[in-house]
């Protein structure tokens, strides 16, 4: 073997007491509170003399911290900047592109992602799928409050604050006709959104777009907020759009491991959070 062989096998090698160290901080990430130093120990897989030697490093490095009275270890104030520096180089439409196109690859319908934009829900990104719907959305589309899956999504997530505008003006435009499946009052429209946060995800069958289903998943951020609407939709001969069905299931399994990947840490954070708060 060469020295530049042997260079890069070190490289890839690593160090390896890093590598065990960094189980008592993964320990202590995924724990709701601070650990005494048994159960931190017991949850990285290694006896409390050790663990305790990684830990006063990591005291000095500030990657955690030790309560004077109770003793017990949380993370401290270096591993809380490094998590917020991370989240703050967060792209969530660049995270999910990638996800969603292995989405549509994977169920065969077409996919996206619409964000809040200065006129309401925004189309950003689109996916065809290989039997690609005959709608006429493009890029940069405004998704109607009333009557589309990703403006009843963001009618039930963002604060009305935001959104009574558009809703009033919607509202206003369709007058006093019967038409079907558009709320006719704020009060309606209420229903629907909450019947949207009571499912976790809108969905629509036929709607905006005749004789096709769509459903709007929420991907949430590190503060709870609604970052973004993952779209899918598809005719409705082949568009399973039951509530726990196949395609409800997979896209909801895609929005909840984005919105971890954000942050997001679970519904603690949004509850009482409502589309009329």
């Amino acid at each position: 073997m060469t020295e530049l062989d042997e260079d890069d096998t070190k490289l890839r090698s690593g160090i390896q007491s890093i590598e065990v160290g960094f189980k008592l901080l993964q320990a202590l990430a995924a724990s709701p509170r601070a650990m005494m130093l048994r159960d931190l120990a017991a949850a990285a897989e290694m006896n409390p003399a050790k663990a305790h030697r990684y830990l006063v490093s990591f005291l000095r490095l500030g990657a955690v911290a030790q309560d004077p009275v109770s003793g017990r270890y949380d993370l401290g104030p270096f591993a809380l900047q490094l998590g917020l520096a991370g989240l703050n180089r967060l792209d969530p439409v660049k995270k999910a592109r990638p996800i969603l196109s292995q989405l549509r690859d994977e169920i065969d319908l077409t996919a996206g992602i619409a964000v809040w934009g200065n006129h309401g829900p925004t189309i950003v990104h689109w996916e065809e799928s290989s039997h690609p719907v005959t709608v006429s959305l493009r890029l940069g589309d405004v998704m109607p409050m009333l009557n589309s899956a990703t403006g009843r999504l963001y009618g039930a997530y963002l604060s009305r604050k935001q959104t009574q505008p558009l809703i009033e003006r919607e509202l206003a435009a369709r007058g006093q006709d019967d038409v079907p499946d558009i709320p006719a009052s704020p009060a309606d429209y209420d229903a629907i959104c909450a019947d949207v946060r009571a499912h976790g995800a809108a969905r629509t069958r036929g709607g905006v777009l005749p004789g096709i289903n769509a459903f709007s998943m929420p991907v949430f951020d590190a503060n709870g907020h609604l970052a973004m609407g993952l779209i899918v939709l598809g005719a409705q001969s082949i568009f399973d759009a039951e509530w726990g069905g196949t395609v409800d299931r997979r896209v909801r399994e895609i929005a909840q491991q984005l919105s971890s990947e954000l942050g997001y840490l679970g519904a603690a954070q949004t509850s009482g959070r409502t589309g009329n708060s």
